[in-house]
C-alpha cells in the first residue's frame, strides 16, 4: 500500500510566516482596512496552506474573509 501522507507537502518555515501574517492581517481588516488587509490575509492564507501549514492556513484566510466582513459593517455603521 502506498503511504498517502508521503506526497504531501512538509511544512516550512515560509508557510507559518505566511499564516501568522494572515491572522495578524484579519485583525487589521477589522480596524483599518478591511478591502486592503482582508484581501492581503486571504492571499497569504491560502499561500501558506499551499506551501504545507494546513489547515490552519484555510482558517487564516477564513477568518481573513470574516475580519474584511465585520469590518466593513463597522464602517458603514459609523458612517450612517
Amino acid at each position: 500500500m502506498a503511504d498517502i501522507h508521503a506526497t504531501a507537502r512538509p511544512r516550512s518555515n515560509a508557510a507559518r510566516i505566511c499564516t501568522i501574517i494572515a491572522f495578524v492581517f484579519a485583525a487589521l481588516a477589522i480596524f483599518l482596512s478591511p478591502l486592503v488587509f482582508g484581501l492581503l490575509g486571504v492571499i497569504l492564507g491560502v499561500v501558506g496552506a499551499v506551501l504545507g501549514d494546513k489547515p490552519l492556513g484555510w482558517y487564516a484566510a477564513a477568518a481573513s474573509v470574516v475580519g474584511a466582513v465585520i469590518g466593513i459593517a463597522i464602517n458603514a455603521a459609523l458612517l450612517s
